[in-house]
């Protein structure tokens, strides 16, 4: 750790003297920046491209190599492959945490990495966080030389450097638990003796450096002078907003079963929030989500209206719900719509083209082309899509029909999940293909190779639209697809807020700061897509209410990297059904002519059921990553996580 903080006092000044890389262009920098700190942190330009760095340092979790993995928790399973061995998703199943480190398949860690470089595989999370940590803390320690600039500059340049020394800290915990919160430029000479703090008491300094940055920044740079020169192109710009969302956020964690209980396995304390830190989550998420409804905001939920679902094709004008995560023909537009909060850069047009599109589906005669890898949803998660009218599955007035099982199913199912004779391909096809152009995933159908197909019974189209096949040819550059998953969009913080209130007082509680209650704010969603209102029968008992709003999360925010750390904080990770993961196993009844004149929603099977693939043997360590031994060697006050 010692020899780690050395590099990043070195790597610190040397970029200083380095031609910065923005995120967007944004901003000219004065080249007179690299000739010594007084000119570098002199004025709001060159102080901004200071800075512009540490943007540029944010990994993007599912471009961050040819093949990636970022679904740990019970959502997701690889085809079996020995492509598909080292995926860290893999790993996990095993309980082989280690594998995080200097892994090109862990978004977390690589053994190469440059925070100038506008190479996707040069940016991870690990890997940058303490040189991005000691960045903002030699901004911080710098801001008395910024005396070329308005009131209204300084407090960007400040609340940017609050920001990301939270921001960078605050991910490594979800990982890794407590942390030394470092906030002071560490000398290169002196004995290291920074102790591990709890990650509560992380938490409480992550805290007040957010509310620092939600209080000195604007809720949009284009209504600022400083950001009048790069109007349109602040979105990735941080903000009040931002800094409200990640207040929330890190005031939930803190507020969680798992940091107020300790890790521990057997499940009887996963409704056992800390009420106090609760209530902070839904005041600050509660000032955001009012800033959001009374329009004083550049942020709204996306649309869900749409002519044609499973081709996501929306109906009328605006952005849908498939513009959050991928945008297309719309030369390489990142993806995020009004939705997205929290997003770091795009390095280049077609980055995701080349691989990420062609992970999602059949690979049966080369239909899907490239490295034979599938992310396939398990069926365990498929459950969590429940009924239009908003039951679960398994209520018995749900309507819910296993013969029937695709029918009457929540929207956004049909947005995200392909399901057996799903067209699979619209354009011509070669006649010795044809029998691939409805999705075959009944048990023994044509796409159910464990190998090339659907290990589970499912592929999923929510970050790659079915089309991503060699006949229709989505992926082509000439699509112009770019694909992106923000770090925070606005669905995740009204079930954040849902959530932080029902901790506090249940379906009827609010906050201190905005109206809506918790069932309000998951209906909000419901609304969204057309699904009916959490059921009465769950608002009575908060445990059944806060099992629903659990559920949404799943729904709403499935494959998009979240639900390992949900699991993990509900102390969930170790405890069955949480521990499984299965595949749908079920018979056809209708003839294989019945799909091309029929819905296949509409389809009646036989023998409908799951099978279980693997149950993952975690234990009470297993909710925290361990460290690498080399960093926990260097000095006593570092200690490794227990089990590990």
């Amino acid at each position: 750790m010692k020899n780690i903080y050395k590099t990043f006092l070195f790597c610190g000044i040397l970029a200083l003297m380095a031609v910065l890389y923005s995120c967007e262009d944004y901003l000219d920098r004065d080249p007179e920046s690299i000739i010594s700190e007084e000119v570098a942190f002199k004025n709001f330009t060159n102080f901004q491209g200071f800075i512009e760095e540490i943007y540029n340092c944010i990994p993007s979790k599912q471009k961050y190599y040819w093949v990636t993995s970022y679904n740990w928790g019970d959502d997701e399973i690889f085809n079996v492959t020995s492509d598909a061995n080292s995926m860290m998703c893999n790993q996990i199943d095993q309980g082989n945490f280690w594998a995080w480190q200097n892994s090109e398949h862990s978004w977390l860690d690589a053994s190469r990495a440059d925070p100038t470089s506008n190479d996707k595989f040069d940016h991870r999370l690990w890997s940058h966080a303490w040189y991005c940590i000691r960045k903002a803390n030699m901004g911080l320690e710098n801001l008395d030389r910024l005396t070329e600039a308005t009131d209204e500059e300084k407090k960007l340049i400040e609340g940017q450097l609050y920001f990301f020394r939270a921001w960078w800290h605050f991910e490594l915990m979800q990982f890794f638990g407590g942390l030394p919160y470092v906030d002071e430029v560490l000398s290169s000479t002196a004995s290291l003796e920074l102790p591990r703090l709890s990650f509560q008491e992380c938490a409480d300094k992550a805290g007040a450096d957010f509310k620092k940055a939600a209080d000195l920044l604007p809720i949009d740079w284009d209504k600022t002078s400083a950001g009048a020169n790069s109007t349109g192109k602040n979105q990735l710009r941080i903000n009040k907003i931002m800094a409200l969302g990640y207040l929330g956020k890190n005031y939930l964690w803190v507020g969680s079963p798992l940091v107020k209980n300790g890790a521990q396995v057997g499940g009887a304390n996963t409704y056992n929030y800390d009420v106090d830190y609760c209530s902070k989550a839904a005041d600050a998420l509660g000032q955001l989500l009012n800033l959001v409804e009374s329009a004083q905001s550049q942020y709204e939920l996306a649309g869900f209206d749409y002519e044609d679902i499973y081709n996501h094709k929306k109906a009328g004008d605006g952005y849908s719900y498939s513009d959050i995560f991928y945008t297309r023909g719309q030369s390489f537009l990142m993806p995020g719509a009004a939705e997205a909060i929290f997003r770091g850069p795009v390095w280049s047009s077609n980055g995701s083209a080349w691989n990420f599109l062609k992970t999602w589906g059949p690979k049966v005669n080369g239909l899907v082309e490239h490295d034979n890898i599938i992310h396939h949803p398990t069926a365990n998660y498929v459950h969590n899509y429940g009924m239009a009218n908003g039951l679960p599955l398994d209520d018995p007035e749900s309507g819910y029909d296993p013969n029937y099982p695709f029918k009457d199913r929540d929207p956004r199912f049909y947005h995200d999940i392909i399901v057996d004779g799903f067209k699979y391909v619209n354009a011509s096809i070669k006649p010795e293909d044809e029998h691939l152009r409805y999705a075959g995933l009944h048990t023994g159908g044509t796409m159910r190779g464990v190998s090339n197909g659907s290990r589970t019974g499912y592929f999923m189209q929510k970050f790659a639209p079915h089309e991503c096949n060699k006949y229709d040819n989505a992926y082509s550059w000439g699509n112009g697809i770019q694909t992106y998953l923000p770090y925070m969009r606005l669905g995740d913080v009204y079930l954040m807020y849902a959530e932080a209130c029902a901790a506090t007082g249940g379906a009827s509680a609010s906050s201190s700061t905005f109206d809506k209650t918790a069932e309000d704010a998951v209906n909000t969603l419901r609304d969204r897509v057309g699904a009916g209102h959490v059921n009465q029968s769950y608002l009575g008992d908060n445990n059944k209410f806060m099992d629903e709003i659990r559920r949404e999360r799943a729904v709403e925010l499935a494959g998009e990297g979240f639900r390992f750390h949900d699991l993990q904080r509900w102390l969930l990770l170790t405890e069955y059904p949480y521990n499984i993961k299965t595949s749908q196993e079920f018979d056809r009844v209708e003839s294989d002519d019945w799909y091309k004149t029929n819905d296949c929603k509409d389809a009646q099977v036989a023998n409908f059921r799951e099978e279980t693939i693997l149950t993952r043997q975690f234990g009470v360590k297993h909710y925290w990553f361990p460290f690498k031994v080399s960093d926990v060697s260097l000095y006593p006050e570092f200690k490794q996580n227990p089990g590990w």
